[in-house]
């Protein structure tokens, strides 16, 4: 059985229903997507859905948007269907 790669997302968005002590995201998936793009998808379209969204260059880190996020206690953890680990 060949080794599994072990990753890790770090994040310091504390107040994200994903985050975890240690500065660590615990969403079983994440979208990053550019900014732009962000701002015309709805909250449902997230990591699941990836492969039906374009493909979004950008110039700096800037200009990227993890649209994972959900806020801590909003009650819309299931709205994106990423699952917390």
């Amino acid at each position: 059985m060949p080794n599994q790669v072990q990753q890790h997302i770090h994040c310091s968005v504390s107040n994200c229903h994903y985050w975890a002590q240690g500065n660590m995201c615990h969403a079983n998936e994440i979208l990053v997507t550019s900014d732009s793009l962000s701002d015309t998808l709805p909250d449902r379209i997230d990591a699941p859905a990836a492969a039906q969204i374009q493909q979004t260059p950008v110039s700096t880190c800037m200009d990227s948007c993890c649209k994972t996020f959900v806020p801590k206690g909003s009650g819309k953890a299931n709205v994106d269907g990423v699952i917390n680990k």
